[in-house]
């Protein structure tokens, strides 16, 4: 099964490179960097950090995969997904992974600054979580810029997918009510939650998040293999 994982709004593609390996045998990852991060693009101005941006460069990458593909993503990853199937941007998943997600990022607590004194917090919270190979700060500040009106709420609904939701129940960036909106507003959800857990899902509970992944692809195939 290949699994196209994305960052979040400070990270690369580097933040998934621990799940990926927990989960190598089981699944072939596929981590790209967003625009502004790691190797991609550099924007010029906000909007060519938009979510709309995002997608259509993950619909980019979607379409050069062969066969049936899992769509994940963490932090800000899922917002970039949300867009994704809001916009029908490209090849349709067959199932997705949200972690440490919302469907309204605008009100999530990562920053509360602006200007200079954001730039300043976007330094902090990379320290703060401890992100590898951080995005640039610039476009990390562009990118909250058009998160803060975005509310993928009433497309929820729509998401016909296997979805599997994983949350920890002690995360300051992005509280569990925001994956209980998630929950409870996709059709075929399931959510597991890590107690003790924070924001740093992938880096810090590695093995429980494999876990759930293993355990949510085995019940995949098994369907498919269903008369």
């Amino acid at each position: 099964m290949t699994l196209l994982a994305v960052h979040g709004i400070q990270g690369t593609s580097a933040a998934w490179s621990s799940v990926a390996q927990a989960c190598a045998t089981q699944a072939r990852f596929i981590c790209p960097n967003l625009r502004g991060r790691g190797d991609a693009l550099r924007g010029q101005a906000p909007q060519d950090y938009r979510l709309e941006a995002f997608s259509g460069d993950l619909a980019q990458i979607a379409r050069q995969l062969d066969g049936p593909f899992i769509l994940a993503g963490w932090s800000m990853g899922v917002s970039v997904t949300l867009e994704y199937l809001r916009r029908n941007a490209g090849p349709q998943p067959c199932a997705l992974i949200l972690l440490s997600g919302t469907p309204r990022p605008g009100l999530a607590p990562w920053f509360s600054e602006r200007g200079d004194r954001l730039l300043t917090e976007i330094a902090a919270r990379e320290k703060r979580l401890k992100l590898a190979m951080a995005a640039d700060h610039q476009a990390v500040a562009w990118t909250w810029e058009g998160l803060q009106d975005v509310d993928h709420s009433a497309a929820l609904v729509d998401i016909q997918l296997p979805t599997l939701i994983i949350h920890g129940d002690a995360d300051p960036d992005s509280p569990l009510e925001h994956a209980r909106w998630l929950s409870e507003g996709i059709p075929n959800a399931e959510l597991h939650v890590i107690a003790g857990a924070g924001h740093s899902l992938l880096t810090e509970n590695t093995a429980e998040v494999a876990q759930h992944i293993h355990a949510f692809i085995a019940k995949l195939h098994h369907a498919q293999e269903r008369p």
